[in-house]
């Protein structure tokens, strides 16, 4: 099944989907696996360093810009909701003010959702795909997009040695149960998007796996949202550094694009747009 419209509704934002969107990663974390600090300054996050950030990636061809206030690397500890309510919702409004573009809020904290929503942004991006207390509540209230993402675990032991009997069948049974969820709880389908969880709980073999039967997941008709930037899967692959995987994720951002992903979330946004504008154009 193919997605029921190529355009999604996320608040005033109308997104066409007939082509891969880029969502730049924008962590105003202390903490995250890659780009974590670049937003603070001393204990706090500096706006004007999330600003600048931010437009960069708008500048660099990014569609939507991703904003996480809790670090869900593996082995991460969760944060307090005032704490990343005060890392995510001044850099929100910020960004809706001075830039006008869609806003993602990666959270699985019901007052941020609440708070990020009323602040003005436009998609809730869920590692836990609203399994916390009251968080599929307060995603319906919001009359947002949501983004359900697999996950076994927690950040905390997510990847001590996961295990699957068939990984694709379990995630899709894991995604299955969660859209039931949403929509009983009043978020329609045509809100919801998927994300396979790549390096949530999963070995190099599940996240190749997962890749390679990614079309697999079409059937749902929701649009899928993939993120592989720079994760540990290119360091189990190719033995590279977090800072020398820019070549790596490029690949995988093309092969998500080919296998049907049309919302692609990276760190190197001028990079992915190069590459998949030559593949759009390769397609005609």
């Amino acid at each position: 099944m193919t997605p029921k419209s190529q355009f999604l509704t996320a608040a005033q934002y109308r997104l066409d989907l007939s082509r891969p969107l880029i969502m730049g990663i924008l962590n105003t974390t202390p903490d995250s696996f890659s780009d974590g600090g670049n937003c603070y300054q001393g204990d706090s996050v500096n706006l004007d360093r999330a600003l600048a950030r931010a437009k960069q990636m708008l500048d660099d061809g990014a569609a939507i810009i991703d904003v996480g206030g809790e670090s869900t690397r593996p082995g991460a500890t969760p944060v307090g909701a005032s704490q990343e309510l005060d890392r995510v919702v001044p850099v929100v409004e910020a960004i809706v003010r001075e830039l006008n573009c869609p806003v993602s809020v990666d959270t699985s904290t019901p007052a941020v959702i609440r708070e990020s929503a009323s602040a003005g942004a436009a998609i809730i991006n869920d590692v836990r795909a609203l399994r916390r207390d009251g968080a599929v509540e307060a995603a319906a209230a919001t009359g947002l997009p949501v983004c359900l993402m697999h996950m076994r675990g927690e950040p905390g032991n997510m990847q001590k040695a996961p295990a699957y009997d068939d990984v694709v069948a379990e995630v899709n049974e894991f995604l299955a149960q969660r859209i039931a969820s949403c929509t009983a709880a009043g978020i329609p389908s045509e809100r919801i998007l998927l994300d396979p969880g790549f390096g949530f709980g999963k070995s190099l073999e599940h996240n190749l796996t997962l890749l390679g039967q990614l079309a697999h997941f079409k059937h749902f008709g929701c649009p899928l949202l993939v993120g592989m930037s720079r994760k540990s899967m290119l360091q189990h692959l190719l033995g590279r550094d977090v800072n020398e995987r820019l070549p790596g994720s490029l690949a995988l951002a093309l092969e998500a694009a080919q296998r049907g992903a049309q919302i692609i979330r990276v760190h190197d946004v001028r990079e992915t747009a190069d590459a998949l504008n030559v593949h759009m154009a390769l397609k005609g």
